[in-house]
C-alpha cells in the first residue's frame, strides 16, 4: 500500500506536505484545482478516512497517522474563512 505526500497551499501561501496512508488521496483531490476551504476540508478528511479503514483493512487496525494528519488540517483550516481557496499542488509516492 504506498503512501503519499500531498503538498498543500493554503489562502496565506503557506505550504504543508500532508500525508496519506495510501492511494484513496488521489481519488477525492485534484492537483492544481481551487478548492473553497470547506469543500477542502471536507474531501480531506473523507480521504484520509478511507485511508485509514484501508489500512485496518489489510493490517488489522486504522491508521493514526491518517487520522492526526486529518486533525492537523481541520485545525489549520480554521485560521481561515470559508470562502477562501485552498491548492494541492502535488500528489506523490513516498519513496520505501
Amino acid at each position: 500500500m504506498p503512501a503519499m505526500h500531498f503538498v498543500v497551499c493554503w489562502p496565506d501561501g503557506s505550504k504543508d506536505t500532508c500525508y496519506s496512508p495510501s492511494t484513496a488521496i488521489e481519488k477525492h483531490l485534484q492537483v492544481n484545482h481551487p478548492y473553497m476551504l470547506e469543500e477542502f476540508v471536507t474531501l480531506t478528511v473523507r480521504a484520509l478516512d478511507e485511508a485509514s479503514e484501508r489500512v485496518k483493512a489489510k493490517f488489522g487496525y486504522f491508521c493514526s497517522s491518517a487520522m492526526d494528519q486529518s486533525a492537523a488540517i481541520s485545525l489549520k483550516a480554521q485560521q481561515f474563512s470559508a470562502g477562501q481557496r485552498v491548492i494541492v499542488e502535488t500528489i506523490t509516492p513516498i519513496p520505501v
